[in-house]
């Protein structure tokens, strides 16, 4: 695949993805289990997206910000117009297209790639399963576990929702530009069991438990200290890298029923 130095633009922190073989991989570990539809995030040669189009039952969205690689997407690929959407996923509804169970992909940039997953659990309803390629730094942070120091906001968020795991490690040398750091594939797959929570609260819950992760629960989340009997909630004793995804969620449902 002929790439151009005007496809890099460094607003857009892209590294793209130049060995097909690892490009095959990450499709092939999309389950397509209960959906038929798959919305990929920043195409941009489209590495991904020869995979994805080879089976003719499957729906593939393309969202894409830059023009450049659009021209080129509609010029290299059989896909309608209406398969690709100019757009910052960051500000994208599913809604809008009346998209209601999707899978996600993509070899996302490193920039936003926190902000794409809470873009994907703000509509989680939706998407059964995400396939993607992360800096590793930041994939080792979503599988983490509580009392690691990698365990944060992201590690409980999404294992609230989602069963993560880690895929396989992709080395630099694969992309152009070459990154200055290994990047890697994880898989998420929603849980079956429902939450039984204020998502809402939950997301407040955790952001500012970790925000002061050094104190213990009862001085960070001074926030919810009006509340009856907030001395009674359970944790409070132990900071927020103690608690796993299901003690924070008890500790979330203890706080909404005293407010």
């Amino acid at each position: 695949m002929r790439t151009h130095k005007f496809f890099f633009k460094k607003k857009f922190d892209q590294y793209l993805l130049q060995d097909k073989n690892i490009a095959k991989k990450i499709v092939n570990h999309l389950s397509f289990e209960n959906y038929n539809t798959v919305v990929e995030i920043g195409p941009g040669l489209g590495v991904l997206t020869q995979y994805l189009l080879t089976n003719p039952y499957n729906h593939v969205f393309l969202i894409e910000i830059d023009e450049e690689f659009i021209s080129f997407l509609k010029k290299n690929f059989s896909i309608s117009k209406n398969q690709i959407i100019h757009r910052d996923f960051l500000k994208w509804n599913p809604e809008e297209i009346n998209l209601q169970n999707f899978a996600i992909i993509g070899n996302f940039p490193y920039n936003i790639s926190s902000q794409i997953l809470f873009h994907i659990l703000k509509y989680n309803q939706y998407i059964p399963e995400c396939v993607g390629m992360f800096q590793k730094e930041v994939a080792k942070r979503i599988t983490s576990h509580k009392g690691k120091k990698t365990y944060g906001i992201l590690s409980v968020l999404i294992q609230t929702f989602y069963d993560v795991k880690y895929l396989f490690t992709v080395k630099e040398k694969v992309f152009l530009p070459i990154p200055n750091v290994q990047s890697a594939v994880i898989s998420l797959k929603r849980k079956n069991e429902i939450i039984y929570c204020n998502k809402n609260m939950l997301f407040q819950c955790v952001k500012t438990a970790f925000n002061q992760r050094r104190k213990k629960l009862k001085n960070s989340l001074q926030l919810f200290k009006h509340i009856p009997n907030f001395q009674k909630i359970p944790f409070l004793n132990k900071r927020a890298e103690e608690l796993s995804v299901k003690e924070f969620l008890q500790l979330t449902k203890e706080i909404e029923i005293r407010k």
